[in-house]
């Protein structure tokens, strides 16, 4: 398939190198120079385009002819034209349980809020943040002792690289990628969080 990899970092960087391992084609849109995932595509000798900064990707950034667009750690806005360039689906990786806590900061609240259960979630890019149908979702257990940054590390992390390949191999396969409408009543935000003052 030709897929469109929105993404940035190390979460970016692995997702572009399991779908070069299944053959798909990748365009890839990092969000920076020096990002991992820009090292990552200019290392494969994949199709570039960084966007240095920008915050919405726009149907102009993306070729035509997609299949799929796949947003791993993007953190800028595909917006909907943009994402009714893939024929199949435009999906993404969110580290929580949606529609619990929606929003750039997931991890982070799902640790304040003592949460005693995380997850990832596959979801189809609409308009709404982070509020698209549920293509796929796994959980695991919160240790006492995590944090953020442990619970990406050793959970949350690794869950979105099996959930999205999982996910590209069914619209390989099935030629569309499962749907199932979030729960409004459950709906959480988890917006950025103020770093203290040093």
């Amino acid at each position: 398939m030709r897929v469109a990899l929105v993404g940035s970092r190390w979460f970016g960087a692995q997702v572009l190198r399991l779908l070069l391992e299944r053959h798909h084609e990748v365009f890839v849109v990092a969000l920076k120079a020096d990002d991992h995932l820009t090292q990552a595509a200019q290392a494969a000798g994949s199709p570039l385009l960084v966007l240095d900064g920008a915050r919405r990707v726009l149907p102009q950034h993306l070729p035509d002819e997609i299949d799929v667009i796949v947003a791993a750690h993007a953190h800028a806005f595909i917006v909907a034209e943009a994402c009714a360039k893939a024929k199949r689906a435009a999906i993404g990786y969110h580290p929580s349980l949606l529609p619990r806590h929606r929003g750039i900061a997931a991890v982070e609240w799902t640790i304040r809020c003592r949460d005693p259960i995380a997850g990832g979630s596959i979801y189809h890019l609409t308009n709404g943040l982070d509020g698209g149908p549920i293509a796929a979702q796994d959980w695991c257990f919160i240790y006492p002792d995590d944090d953020a940054n442990s619970l990406w590390r050793r959970a949350l992390g690794p869950m979105g690289l099996r959930l999205l390949m999982q996910a590209v191999d069914f619209v390989d396969a099935h030629g569309y990628a499962e749907a199932r409408e979030q729960d409004p009543k459950a709906v959480t935000q988890a917006p950025a969080l103020k770093k203290a003052a040093e």
